[in-house]
């Protein structure tokens, strides 16, 4: 490894990309091709295996990405139990005698 490596940014497209030539390519060639330090490397795979892509977004954490699925799937099923009692009571006012 390089002892004179610069802090760099990677953006989400580069880590899974990294992480993909690292599995086809080999982890050492790869992490001293873009100057990444292992322990940087085994972060980001660990985090994608975990969470997957959502596992880059900035600062999100195993339990908050948990929390948002969670409610996205209630959302859903409100969603579908609020359109379910609207199509009855649509259905109760057109066979209202």
């Amino acid at each position: 490894m390089h002892t004179d490596m610069q802090k760099r940014t990677f953006t989400k497209e580069e880590k899974l990309q990294i992480i993909k030539e690292a599995a086809e390519q080999g982890v050492n060639a790869t992490l001293e091709k873009h100057g990444i330090y292992p322990a940087t490397y085994y972060g980001w795979k660990k985090k994608f295996e975990t969470m997957g892509e959502a596992g880059f977004r900035h600062g999100i954490t195993p339990a908050q990405l948990k929390e948002i699925k969670r409610l996205e799937k209630e959302n859903e099923t409100t969603n579908a139990n609020l359109f379910n009692e609207i199509d009855l009571q649509q259905m109760n006012d057109v066979f209202r005698v």
